[in-house]
């Protein structure tokens, strides 16, 4: 196995995300923000946290897979969240777990940062994410 998620005890338990990833593999895979657009270019869930991590966690998926990978070779991911607040933490993980079933993506989540930023690249862009990934 390429990369292997842990949570050491001592470390906040429990959290939606593993704290630790080890990787053993040699070819890296950068995923660049995926934020909730189709591949024509048309907005998904304009007003919906939930809605738009989802489809961003769909698209991140779709390049993974351009490489060859999936969600179990992420060593790490970044999600940007415009006007982040504690109280979107529910919305967020609405999106997430929503989506994980279908994309493989493991729960809890390999290491994972969430970054609350003014906004993003386009007023109706909620939020955007980035994978690492590694494979032999």
């Amino acid at each position: 196995m390429t990369v292997r998620h842990f949570t050491p005890q001592g470390m906040l338990q429990p959290a939606p995300y593993h704290h630790v990833a080890v990787g053993t593999g040699t070819r890296h895979i950068h995923v660049s923000g995926q934020v909730a657009r189709l591949a024509d270019g048309t907005p998904v869930a304009p007003d919906d946290l939930a809605g738009q991590v989802a489809q961003a966690l769909r698209n991140t998926a779709v390049g993974l897979a351009g490489a060859g990978a999936s969600f179990a070779d992420v060593l790490r991911l970044t999600f940007y969240v415009t006007h982040w607040h504690p109280g979107l933490i529910g919305p967020f993980m609405a999106g997430v777990e929503a989506v994980a079933e279908e994309i493989g993506l493991p729960l809890p989540m390999p290491p994972a940062s969430l970054i609350g930023v003014e906004h993003l690249f386009e007023p109706d862009i909620l939020v955007e994410v980035e994978a690492t990934a590694l494979l032999d």
